[in-house]
């Protein structure tokens, strides 16, 4: 059997916890903030998602000082750190991660960081609350961990785990989390459930939205909503490279009204 040098370095790292070796992100939303040294390099290093990281720093014209902010699909937390780093202690950013893998790495992110207005909840986000079941394909922290898509029938190699799940608007009106000026969605094609479980929040808040397109289902299901609410959307970076255009991309969905506090 044949390693690559990639895998053998990664187990080397984790057999040694080099993995968790304290670095500084080094630009980008989370700029400053401690972060850990491996998987994910592109992290601290920031150069990941640069046309999203631009689209984070220019919320509230660069300043959001006080905002509640919605991470759906935080993985590691570089954007919940990111934003709670930049809301600051009269703020609160709600970061939802289903992976116990990925969620035990965002909650040391924001240990090390010191942010604890930066709530961390072990969940995914759908149209429902309860539990079911996580497609892992043999690595929970990856970043396309996800629950099952329409019509997908798992086989042997999808390696499911069961999960929490929460619909956001409950948690919103049993004061669990606040309402959000700003929600990012990037759930692994599952983000249409995700807007459909938070309707009367959007209806009654009009926070500012940004959605990464997985699917058509889940396109025609976020587009579609936002839009009868009046809400205005544009690309953010290149076209995605499916016949779709739309397609694996991120937009930015702004509000025809602004935020209202409750």
């Amino acid at each position: 059997m044949k390693l690559s040098l990639g895998s053998v370095t990664g187990s080397l790292l984790r057999l040694s916890r080099l993995e968790i070796l304290p670095v500084r992100v080094r630009s980008g939303v989370a700029e400053g903030a401690r972060w850990t040294l491996f998987p994910r390099s592109s992290y601290w290093r920031g150069t990941h998602e640069p046309e999203l990281q631009a689209a984070l720093l220019a919320l509230g014209g660069g300043d959001i000082a006080g905002w509640s902010c919605w991470d759906l699909g935080a993985h590691f937390g570089l954007y919940s750190v990111g934003l709670a780093r930049r809301v600051g202690p009269t703020g609160q950013v709600a970061a939802f991660e289903p992976s116990p893998v990925s969620c035990a790495r965002l909650s040391l992110h924001a240990r090390m960081n010191r942010v604890p207005w930066l709530k961390v909840i072990q969940a995914a986000v759908s149209d429902r609350g309860g539990s079911g079941q996580m497609y892992t394909y043999g690595d929970a922290g990856s970043t396309s961990t996800h629950l099952p898509y329409e019509g997908e029938t798992p086989d042997k190699a999808a390696m499911p785990i069961l999960v929490r799940i929460v619909k956001l608007d409950d948690l919103v009106e049993a004061g669990e989390i606040r309402p959000p000026r700003f929600v990012k969605i990037d759930v692994e094609g599952h983000g249409h459930h995700a807007v459909a479980g938070m309707q009367r929040t959007l209806g009654a808040h009009r926070p500012i939205v940004i959605a990464a397109l997985h699917s058509q289902p889940e396109s025609d299901g976020i587009v579609g909503p936002l839009t009868r609410l009046g809400y205005r959307y544009s690309r953010i970076g290149p076209k995605g490279a499916t016949a779709d255009p739309a397609i694996g991309c991120d937009y930015l969905f702004l509000p025809g009204q602004v935020f209202r506090d409750p």
